[in-house]
């Protein structure tokens, strides 16, 4: 009871800031309909609760059934047993990720069905499968990440060369769909599983990250390939603009919860089947054990359920209006202004950074601290946030004016960057894009892309998740080059925990 309560002050703090942030909107520069801030009200409840339940339900079950396979796999020895064992838990994680279903459906819709969601979650799902894969023979092999890196972001170069402006833009935004609320737990403790079998504890601690980052790389490579194969240059059918329910104030919430809780039934289903399958064969836990890691997953489904009903029901609207109605004003620098501030306090209530964060601390003996983390990511997302809305305003501004520089700073600094910032770096670009930023961010972008004329609500919307998946990189190695400073001025006593 103790843990749920500290989840639940956590979680508190983290989702207040932008509760209160659209409360002042409200009062000062866009006035919104009463039914639109009562759901909101409910929606940011309904966020907190669901939020620390969820925390609680990773810590119980998905982080003991990664952990304990990643380990069984490395036990192996083998590596054919870790290929196909990587291939296979990429493929099903990916698969049950809500985030990617959400961003399939977006597609299908966009491209009048011209690119189905079936297409689009198996094909992403292939290349989580084969790059997980390939993360964890990595680490087995003491291979260096940031080699590897440079060699995947390399190939995504050569293919963005042939890809399409428009799959551009989804398969980046890809990325940052699959490592969602579900999936980064699973494979930060997988990574983790593996790593921690090593006898080296400096090697272990650097191998705990990084397998979310490998993974992403994944699913932008298949989206390019499958633009390349199928040679849909021009998407076809636009974005509707959905009609906004002001009249009822429970209908949302009993339409999405009913959707919702199948979703998470679908995804958490195979991660249960394969617990029970290594439970059967290897794990062997004892009674309470194995008992513990299925309440786990109970709190992990209620919480998710309650956590995107809050996002989707009451978050969704909110943001579309915010957005339109800020952009309509004829100062535009509210809307950057406020863009900037709603990036920063909307990645304090992403459920896969707060996993992160705690990670990055326990697997540092609290070195590097979350708090530092989650300001350091928040600043990028601002960022990122702020840039998106500066392209929206200026339409000769494109997606890849951004993408090329920026990835090719962040691929240049990992020959300076302590090595265990490279990792937890490329991991938060992954995290920080998950659920509140797909949806409330988005629609915020969107809101802001249909006021202003001549800007594309389809090309600008998409675009958004790449930028909020790309500057936290930046941001967290530049953090890594300060502790690097700093412990060099410490005379390298510290130095081990970040090199």
């Amino acid at each position: 009871m103790n843990v749920l309560v500290s989840k639940l002050k956590e979680v508190l703090f983290a989702v207040l800031p932008i509760t209160v942030l659209v409360l002042i909107l409200n009062f000062t520069l866009t006035p919104l309909d009463p039914t639109l801030i009562i759901r909101f009200i409910i929606g940011a409840i309904l966020i907190i609760i669901g939020l620390a339940i969820f925390l609680l339900g990773v810590d119980l079950g998905i982080t003991p059934i990664g952990r304990s396979m990643g380990k069984t796999i490395a036990k192996s020895n083998k590596i054919w047993i870790v290929v196909i064992a990587g291939l296979m838990l990429g493929f099903f994680i990916s698969i049950a990720e809500p985030d990617l279903h959400i961003l399939a459906g977006q597609v299908d819709l966009v491209t009048g069905g011209l690119i189905s969601k079936v297409a689009i979650v198996i094909v992403v799902s292939i290349g989580i499968g084969v790059l997980i894969s390939t993360g964890l023979v990595r680490i087995v092999y003491n291979f260096p990440l940031y080699k590897l890196l440079i060699i995947l972001y390399l190939i995504i170069f050569v293919l963005a060369l042939f890809t399409s402006p428009e799959f551009l833009a989804i398969s980046f935004d890809a990325s940052g769909a699959t490592t969602g609320a579900l999936t980064v737990p699973f494979i930060l403790a997988l990574a983790l599983g593996v790593s921690a079998l090593k006898k080296d504890s400096k090697a272990s601690e650097k191998d705990s990250f990084g397998l979310v980052a490998v993974a992403s790389t994944g699913a932008i490579m298949s989206v390019m390939i499958m633009n390349i194969i199928s040679e849909t240059d021009k998407m076809t059918g636009s974005l509707e603009h959905a009609v906004i329910d002001t009249t009822s104030i429970f209908g949302p919430f009993i339409h999405e919860i009913l959707v919702i809780a199948q979703e998470i039934i679908v995804a958490l289903l195979p991660i249960l089947i394969l617990f029970l399958i290594f439970q059967k064969v290897s794990f062997k836990m004892s009674r309470g054990a194995f008992r513990k890691v299925l309440m786990g997953l109970l709190f992990t489904f209620l919480g998710l359920v309650l956590f995107l009903v809050g996002v989707n029901a009451g978050f969704m609207d909110v943001g579309t209006t915010i957005g339109h109605n800020i952009a309509s004003l004829d100062n535009k620098a509210y809307v950057i202004i406020v863009a900037f501030v709603l990036g920063l306090v909307t990645i304090l209530a992403e459920p896969a950074v707060h996993v992160l964060t705690h990670q990055i601390e326990d697997v540092t003996s609290g070195y590097v601290k979350r708090k530092v983390v989650m300001s350091t990511l928040s600043i990028g997302v601002g960022l990122a946030v702020l840039l998106s809305i500066i392209r929206i305003l200026i339409p000769e501004l494109q997606l890849w004016h951004y993408l090329l520089p920026g990835y090719v700073i962040a691929l240049a600094m990992t020959f300076f960057v302590p090595k265990l910032f490279v990792g937890i770096a490329f991991d938060s670009g992954g995290v920080a894009s998950g659920p509140m930023t797909a949806t409330f961010i988005l629609a915020f972008v969107q809101g802001v892309a249909e006021s202003i004329e001549g800007a594309n609500v389809l090309i600008d919307g998409f675009g958004m998740i790449a930028l909020v998946a790309m500057t936290p990189i930046i941001a967290l190695q530049i953090l890594g080059l300060v502790f690097k400073l700093k412990s060099r001025k410490e005379k390298g006593g510290l130095e081990r925990n970040v090199e």
